[in-house]
């Protein structure tokens, strides 16, 4: 059957997003798995991630072109990132895949009331009306009674899509921002920090092929939704992407046999249902 190149272009799109949401999805059973630390999954998953982005841009020939055109907002989108993949894998450590997936969801919304605040762009009601319904989710996934342990790592994911809701906002202020030089430059700035805080080039040789793959699924995760991005409408891409939400549990509880609790799973419906919602019916007031 003869497939016209709107609709290969759109197939081709569809399936970078899925397969970026697939990759994404397996960062909380790639920590649970390893044994190491927290900061010597970040040193190796950063330096992997960076030498990997960085032959992809240069073969590409837009590595320089990528740096060159950074500027200060690539800068500060670069230490968002850094903040934000700092609390992030400790978070894991700390608390369930669910939890730390659940609440990151809603940083579409956080992104939106950021925006409020910072630069003045007025979100409509029905934004406003699904941001008041997933901060209601994250509330309930936080009134669980849990150990210290947990509540700690709760709150790294919610500082974490805190930063993250931040650089969405940058690249809605600064469209221009380059995509990959600022995940480059944020990947490297972590590795010193891993070398202070642990001891990373002592990882037990079995765990190197894990770490080194959870550093290629991040690189090409990011690298997926950006090109797939670009084939389709956002509508279709944020909607798409929503499939991390489900499969990192998912992947969890057959990987791992970790069971979220009812309470995480009643939250999350509440920002899953929220964000589907919105994207659905996106242009209306």
């Amino acid at each position: 059957m003869f497939i016209g190149a709107e609709n290969a272009g759109r197939i081709r799109g569809v399936s970078l997003v899925v397969g970026s949401a697939v990759l994404f999805a397996s960062a909380g059973v790639f920590t649970k798995l390893i044994p190491s630390d927290a900061w010597t999954i970040l040193f190796w998953r950063g330096l992997v991630a960076a030498v990997f982005l960085s032959v992809f841009l240069g073969v590409r020939g837009r590595l320089l072109d990528q740096l060159l055109r950074m500027g200060w907002s690539g800068l500060a989108a670069a230490c968002l990132s850094s903040l934000g993949s700092a609390a992030f894998i400790p978070a894991f450590k700390a608390t369930t895949v669910a939890n730390v997936t659940l609440i990151y969801t809603a940083s579409p919304f956080l992104a939106a009331l950021v925006a409020w605040a910072a630069i003045g762009e007025r979100p409509s009601r029905r934004c406003l009306i699904a941001a008041l319904a997933a901060l209601g989710g994250v509330a309930v996934i936080f009134g669980a009674p849990t150990p210290v342990a947990s509540l700690r790592g709760d709150l790294l994911a919610l500082w974490m899509t805190v930063c993250m809701a931040s650089v969405m906002v940058l690249y809605r202020r600064y469209p221009d921002t380059p995509a990959v030089g600022p995940v480059v430059l944020s990947s490297l700035m972590l590795l010193p920090f891993g070398l202070v805080f642990s001891d990373p080039i002592d990882a037990s040789p079995g765990e190197i092929p894990l770490l080194t793959a959870f550093g290629l699924c991040f690189a090409m995760a990011g690298v997926a939704l950006v090109a797939g991005a670009r084939l389709l409408p956002s509508s279709e891409t944020a909607l798409l992407s929503v499939m991390e939400t489900p499969m990192a549990p998912l992947l969890a509880w057959v990987l791992l046999t970790e069971i979220p609790s009812l309470r995480s799973l009643a939250g999350g419906t509440m920002i899953l249902a929220a964000l589907v919602w919105y994207v659905r019916w996106a242009g209306d007031p």
